[in-house]
């Protein structure tokens, strides 16, 4: 017989959008659960911008100083480098927030954080090793999903479902909900190289000869993304390493002899850039959040932060009414109101700056020897620096704590400020 499982809130997928939402709705009291297909978080070259947007509601559920314990490394300006010239395009410090910087924290590290955290709240439980395979439905509803488990099949119920599983869902997928697609052109190739002896700073972004490598601060190694021209990373493989390592180079001159750790091109590995988003957000008992309701370009890194602002968003607006049985359809509809605005905003940004600055550069329709305009403008012009900052530490209508709490931790807040 299959195991049943009845909860209030049902959330499919343990990443940033998933396990924030876990946290906020079990803070609430409300019986939670997250599936998670993985039997852990440890996976390398995913979404690790932690900005100051998240960092604010960590500080906000007052867990900010002991998620800074964590390892991360904090990066207060913004800067590129184009043809050898380096400009300063974003300065965090003037923010009016309390952690006045991007955190680069491997997202094992923040979805762990956020687990042990969940885990204080009885109302919470987090189930590894569990995909969500099969939306269940009564009388055109959503009633939960049937998942797989190494111990067999198991149904859970509830009374709403989060799909939170990605760009990738299995749920959006199953549901009907029709997708607007704006495009991409182009891919990322992710890798790791050792960091130049002695540096102390360095620019984010590289761009030269026609190439732009994304460099991040890992400590004592860089995490690394060499943009390509959307579907060449067939053409990039087969080139071979040495190939590889030679392009990566010419955009990087630095990181001469940094890559002696990559062994194959198997070390390499390709995000498939899309920029997307539902046109509906809701189904009656279901809800779509973070890459499962919006895929956004890896372009400001704000992709997990803007699914984390999903996860508030709709416990602010649904906690209250789902652990006092007043939840209504209509009710779903509302997340989306409140964030699509941002969503719309952003992709706007990222679409532009891929089409108009990004690949013109890597597909040789302009030169790289001077930054481009805009960001040269940005650069010299102290408010538009202060705005740029704004624009990607904060996002568009940024979101705070005003979900209920059923339970308060020591001195801990209960986000009603």
């Amino acid at each position: 017989m299959t195991e049943v499982i009845e909860v209030d809130c049902l959330i499919a997928g343990g990443g940033p959008a998933g396990m924030m939402a876990g946290l906020l709705f079990a803070r609430a009291g409300i019986r939670t659960a997250i599936l998670e297909k993985h039997a852990d978080f440890l996976r390398d070259f995913r979404g690790d911008t932690v900005h100051p947007s998240t960092l604010e509601l960590m500080h906000e559920l007052g867990m900010g100083e002991d998620f800074l314990q964590r390892p991360h490394q904090p990066m207060e300006r913004l800067s590129g480098t184009f043809g050898g010239e380096t400009i300063e395009i974003a300065d965090f410090s003037a923010l009016p927030i309390r952690s006045k910087f991007i955190a680069f924290m491997p997202q094992w590290h923040f979805l762990d954080f956020l687990a042990s955290e969940a885990e204080a709240f009885p109302a919470f439980s987090l189930h590894m090793r569990t995909e969500a395979t099969e939306l269940m439905r009564e009388d055109g509803r959503v009633t939960g999903v049937r998942a797989s488990t190494p111990d067999g099949p198991v149904q859970f119920r509830a009374k709403l479902t989060i799909g939170a599983d990605g760009r990738g869902s299995t749920l959006r997928d199953q549901s009907g909900l029709q997708v607007k697609t704006l495009g991409a052109p182009i891919d990322v190739l992710w890798f790791k190289a050792d960091r130049p002896a002695g540096e102390e700073n360095h620019s984010l972004l590289n761009a030269n000869n026609g190439r732009i490598v994304v460099t991040i601060d890992r400590g004592d190694y860089l995490q690394c993304a060499l943009v390509i021209a959307k579907g060449g990373a067939d053409g990039v493989v087969a080139a071979g390493l040495e190939a590889f390592r030679s392009t990566v180079v010419r955009a990087v001159p630095k990181l001469e002899g940094a890559m002696d750790g990559l062994e194959s091109m198997d070390d390499v590995k390709l995000l498939t850039v899309a920029v997307d988003r539902l046109e509906r957000w809701a189904r009656p008992g279901l809800l779509m959040i973070g890459d499962a309701a919006h895929a956004m370009s890896p372009i400001g890194g704000v992709g997990i932060n803007l699914a984390i602002q999903d996860a508030v968003a709709a416990a602010n607006l649904l906690a209250a009414k789902l652990k006092h049985g007043e939840l209504s359809d209509e009710d779903l509809q509302l997340v989306r109101k409140r964030r699509l605005w941002a969503v719309r905003a952003t992709q706007f940004v990222q679409v532009q700056a891929q089409n108009r600055i990004i690949a013109p550069i890597i597909t040789g329709e302009r030169g790289t020897q001077r930054p481009p305009m805009p960001l040269r403008l940005v650069s010299r012009i102290p408010w538009l620096k202060r705005q740029f900052a704004k624009l990607v530490g904060l996002g568009f209508r940024p979101e705070h704590i005003r979900s209920p709490v059923a339970m308060d931790l020591g001195d801990r807040s209960t986000g009603s400020g």
